[in-house]
């Protein structure tokens, strides 16, 4: 083994350690606040056994990551509060703190990966972007998902709502039939709205609360024509049906256009795999023949020069068939 594969191994495994120290120490005051909740709760229920969960339910959520005082720091600055919220919107169990030590765990691994192939700084720099980007990519597109699941649900939401508002039931009662009735994720973001509601906040801050969580065009609707109509009145009901069938009609429309735009996203999809595809071919045929490509000077700066026309070619042909609806 040589000397610069050794140095990148002691390298991971005392990060790891350190990490894991840090982990330990940062869960050690979480135990001490959960315990002392629990002893609380025995002594007001008489001694009955309080439920774990019980107990959790009492500490907030976002305050029982890894390391508490970072995700406290970050949530101070503006960026750290759009971080965290970017966080949430995944569905994802994880804080800021456990999303940077897990990018710095996993660049690490990649650093060590690019190092066993090639001894040069800037591949072992690569290698740790590449790494600490793969978990950012991950929850991105958890979100984004999620985000979608929660636009198709989302219809089906607004006819429940007005059903029980039509039966009679007030508004209140109809967020909580959505959250009692609907599925992650539409279910559990109307259940934090019932909540905040019967917890002492007002109607308008809690409707604005959930398009902060929610940042979707249609739930911003959703919360401007029902403040709309409790100042000015009108049939809330009728409002909630119409605001259903345009978001279907929307679901249509972009359908049709997403079946218009195939051809193009399908050329860039071609046109950005065929180079790779063409160079292992040329690779496995003539190997005497692509080894200058890799090994001179001229042939690396031609890569790099492929590689950054084809990403630019690739957001070019994805910003000319994106249509917004």
């Amino acid at each position: 083994m040589s000397i610069g594969l050794l140095a990148a191994l002691v390298f991971v495994v005392t990060a790891a350690a350190v990490a894991g120290g840090a982990l330990l120490l940062a869960r050690r005051p979480d135990a001490v606040l959960r315990r002392t909740v629990k002893d609380r709760l025995l002594e007001v229920t008489g001694g009955a056994a309080a439920a774990p969960d019980q107990a959790s339910s009492l500490i907030l959520a976002h305050e029982t990551g890894p390391l508490p005082a970072l995700d406290r720091a970050a949530r101070r600055a503006t960026s750290g509060l759009a971080l965290d919220r970017w966080v949430q919107q995944s569905g994802l169990r994880l804080t800021i703190s456990g999303l940077l030590l897990i990018a710095l765990l996993a660049g690490a691994a990649g650093a060590m990966a690019a190092f066993s192939i090639d001894y040069h700084w800037w591949s072992v720099l690569c290698g740790f972007g590449i790494g600490a980007a793969l978990p950012c990519l991950f929850v991105k597109n958890r979100r984004t998902s999620r985000l979608n699941r929660f636009e198709e649900q989302f219809p089906e939401a607004l006819d429940l709502m007005a059903r029980s508002i039509r039966a009679g039931h007030a508004f209140g009662a109809g967020l909580k039939m959505v959250a009692e009735e609907m599925a992650e994720p539409v279910g559990p973001e109307f259940r934090v709205a019932f909540e905040e509601q019967n917890f002492g906040l007002s109607m308008k801050e809690s409707l604005n609360n959930l398009a902060l969580r929610v940042p979707l065009l249609d739930v911003r609707f959703f919360a401007t024509a029902v403040l709309i109509q409790r100042e000015t009145g009108g049939n809330l009901a009728e409002i909630l049906d119409n605001l259903a069938n345009v978001v279907r009609e929307r679901f249509k429309i972009r359908r049709q256009v997403r079946v218009h735009t195939a051809h193009g996203r399908f050329t860039g999809y071609v046109l950005l795999a065929l180079p790779a595809f063409l160079g292992i071919a040329l690779q496995m045929l003539n190997p005497d023949h692509m080894e200058a490509l890799f090994k001179d000077s001229i042939g690396q700066t031609m890569i790099v020069a492929a590689i950054v026309m084809q990403t630019v070619g690739w957001i070019w042909i994805k910003r000319v068939v994106k249509i917004e609806v």
